[in-house]
């Protein structure tokens, strides 16, 4: 790991293959806290190539506990996170509403690490209990359309550096890998970035796999889309331009987005809007994610999907897929 992080120190890049041994050497303890820290500095201060990527995420899943979900056309909606916005839990509300809309969703998360609270932390304080059983994860995507991947409990790497991470409390590499690990290999993916470099580099990576996809980028630089500004959005079809105007949206104040100071009111948060006593901006916000994430699946347009969105909250629908959720 030494010649490793000296070639990295010099500027200099790794190939696919030097980068899957990095990662694989993690998995099997030969690399150390620090020596982690280190790597993860060297990709603070310049992005990662597209060969760099490939070989991390590679590796990633070759150590990953495996589960075979392919059975079911899913999705799962995600951001990078690291976009220093402090949101609400909108990606995890949106992915309720789709499964109260009668779509299955495989969501892959974490706890916190360069925000507050994370996906995670959402459903565990709920009362969510992480699994990594094919057979649990199976019955809850039939009964109840919707399962939860924890990811430390999936990939051993993501376990080890999970404390690295919270105490770094700025975004990694790992803030970009993640949305390309999720154990259920769903077939379609909502993703959300922070920039548009970052919107570019997936883009590449996706065009030479069958999954149908959405790369999100709100231009003010939400990893979601936030309504407060125009979305650049990258699919199989290439770039496209959303203004607000042509979403039918009003622009709202980044402030009516914010969320908590910690867990339990960030989860009073999400209850509040899953119940349908959200704000208007927190409403509108969520609905239009899910929308995108609806469009995916059936092709249908933005204005109809909307519409299914909207009844999946306020029919109580996307509700009443969280407490069947908790009860399996």
């Amino acid at each position: 790991m030494k010649n490793i992080l000296n070639h990295l120190f010099l500027e200099n890049t790794l190939t696919k293959e030097e980068a899957r041994n990095v990662f694989l050497n993690f998995s099997k303890g030969k690399i150390n806290k620090n020596q982690a820290v280190a790597l993860t500095t060297v990709y603070n201060m310049r992005s990662p190539t597209l060969e760099e990527i490939r070989g991390f995420c590679q590796a990633l899943m070759e150590s990953c506990i495996q589960i075979n979900l392919t059975e079911f056309n899913a999705i799962d909606i995600v951001g990078t996170g690291g976009d220093e916005k402090n949101t609400f839990n909108i990606s995890t509300l949106a992915c309720f509403i789709v499964a109260g809309a009668g779509e299955k969703v495989i969501k892959h998360g974490s706890f916190g690490s360069s925000s507050i609270t994370g996906s995670s932390n959402i459903l565990k304080q709920l009362g969510y209990n992480f699994t990594n059983k094919e057979e649990n994860l199976k019955k809850q995507l039939e009964k109840v359309g919707i399962c939860y991947l924890h990811a430390p409990i999936f990939h051993p790497i993501l376990n080890f550096l999970s404390s690295v991470r919270k105490e770094l409390g700025i975004k990694t590499i790992f803030n970009m890998l993640g949305p390309l690990l999720n154990p259920g290999n769903p077939k379609n993916q909502l993703l959300g970035v922070n920039n548009l470099e970052l919107a570019r580099i997936y883009h590449y990576m996706y065009q030479n796999t069958k999954k149908n996809y959405a790369i999100i980028h709100s231009l003010d630089g939400y990893d979601e889309i936030s309504l407060t500004s125009d979305i650049k959005c990258y699919t199989p079809n290439g770039e496209r331009f959303y203004s607000l105007k042509e979403l039918g949206k009003t622009k709202f104040n980044p402030d009516e987005l914010k969320g908590g100071k910690n867990t339990e009111e960030n989860a009073r948060i999400f209850i509040s809007i899953l119940s349908g006593s959200g704000t208007l901006a927190q409403k509108e916000v969520v609905l239009i994610n899910a929308t995108f994430a609806l469009s995916l699946l059936n092709q249908e347009s933005l204005e109809s999907n909307y519409e299914k969105a909207k009844n999946s909250l306020e029919s109580g629908k996307a509700k009443n897929i969280l407490k069947k959720l908790l009860t399996l």
